[in-house]
């Protein structure tokens, strides 16, 4: 996940079928507008919508190189789950930060950011993106991390 620039990583896109995963944004190149993340690990974890707010992220995966597609991803999340001592985790997730841990759960569900693109016609490489629409999604991106503070 860091070697690659990544912000997250599921255990099943390592070949563990268990419902664990890892979120960790921290001055990363690859994503200079997500709001800081540390090393986060969560077990069998949920996440239930806040509400109907939606943002439409693109997004890519370690496990898809080089592609990236508009997802819709709820903007404020509730989360529970266990870290990695056995401690509860009970709170909520906003803005950025949301789409990101949506993201990795939906690995633990067996469904990639693909499986979610809203538009075929949003799909882009990742050199066609950060010529074409990375300036305009980094605003957006920008204006909701503003929005939620996170």
């Amino acid at each position: 996940m860091r070697h690659a620039n990544g912000a997250g990583l599921a255990a099943t896109q390592v070949l563990r079928h268990q419902r664990i995963c890892a979120v960790e944004v921290d001055n990363n190149p690859r994503y200079p507008y997500k709001p800081r993340v540390p090393l986060t690990i969560l077990v069998n974890p949920v996440l239930t919508p806040l509400d109907d707010d939606m943002f439409k992220n693109m997004e890519g995966c370690l496990s898809v190189p080089g592609i990236r597609g508009e997802v819709a991803r709820h903007t404020r999340l509730h989360l529970t789950a266990w870290d990695r001592e056995g401690n509860p985790i009970d709170k909520d997730i906003l803005g950025l930060t949301a789409c990101t841990f949506q993201h990795e759960v939906d690995h633990l569900d067996g469904l990639l950011f693909l499986d979610k693109v809203i538009d075929s016609g949003t799909l882009t490489t990742w050199d066609s993106f950060n010529l074409f629409h990375h300036d305009a999604f980094v605003e957006r991106a920008k204006a909701l991390v503003a929005k939620h503070g996170s």
